[in-house]
């Protein structure tokens, strides 16, 4: 009897410890929908202020909910309710209107903005946004991250292990949000463009990496992001958690230090 009753004792002890297990990992499933969704950078689009490996969390509650920031039962099936705009500068993670896959870029224009490129310099608004130059990008011309792309360098070519050099600026949008842009040329398709009005309920979002981005300039009849309905954003980047150098967010001794716990700016 004393045995039988130990087995059964050590029998329920398994199952209030499982029963803890699934739902502590219930919990952590539900704030993560709600809350903060992981984000891994996989391209240079948003260097220097993001760098390929960079892992970082996405505010959910940052503007409210949209069909792509909550479950679809706690949510509208469509458009969003705003708890808080959001702002220039802002830097958000969006699901692409075109293939449905997460793009992390700088919000640069509003509902009824005007946005145009001219020879590489941003005009918003029909007032040029100013530009101050802020040195050197410097980093190592190697395969980065898991998907083994090679960077853009303006000071091409650049042979395996060389140093990829790009012209770094501060530039200072209309509500004083200061950020860095990269520049590899003035001349690229991108860095022409027709006056574009953004329309209401939408957004224009650009890389950091002016001349290696995918963004807004784009139309989406091509592909491209074009204008972002606002019921696609899922939410704000705040703040780097940690940095791999690596091929792997697991190598742990490609890490870089000097940006763990680093604002996204």
């Amino acid at each position: 009897m004393f045995a039988k009753k130990k087995t059964t004792e050590a029998k329920g002890g398994i199952a209030e410890t499982i029963k803890t297990i699934v739902w502590a990992l219930l919990i952590a499933g539900i704030f993560r929908t709600l809350f903060f969704q992981p984000f891994w950078i996989p391209s240079g689009s948003m260097k220097d202020t993001l760098l390929v490996g960079d892992f970082l969390f996405v505010n959910k509650m940052a503007y409210g909910y949209s069909k792509y920031s909550c479950p679809f039962a706690m949510c509208p099936i469509s458009g969003r309710v705003f708890e808080r705009a959001p702002e220039r500068g802002d830097v958000v993670v969006f699901r692409h209107p075109v293939n449905n896959t997460d793009f992390i870029k700088r919000l640069i224009g509003l509902p009824g903005d005007t946005v145009q490129m001219r020879n590489g310099q941003l005009i918003l608004n029909g007032q040029p946004v100013p530009q101050v130059p802020d040195g050197t990008f410097e980093e190592i011309y190697e395969r980065q991250g898991p998907l083994g792309q090679y960077p853009r360098c303006e000071n091409a070519p650049v042979g395996e292990g060389g140093v990829c050099t790009l012209s770094r600026f501060t530039e200072t949008l209309p509500n004083g949000v200061s950020h860095d842009v990269l520049n590899i040329d003035d001349n690229g398709f991108a860095d022409n463009t027709q006056e574009m009005t953004v329309p209401p309920g939408h957004y224009f979002f650009m890389g950091d990496n002016r001349d290696n981005s995918e963004d807004s300039r784009f139309s989406q009849a091509v592909g491209g992001v074009g204008m972002v309905p606002a019921e696609y954003l899922v939410g704000r980047a705040d703040r780097i958690i940690f940095s791999s150098a690596g091929r792997s967010l697991f190598y742990f001794w490609t890490w870089r230090a000097d940006r763990f716990f680093k604002a996204v700016e």
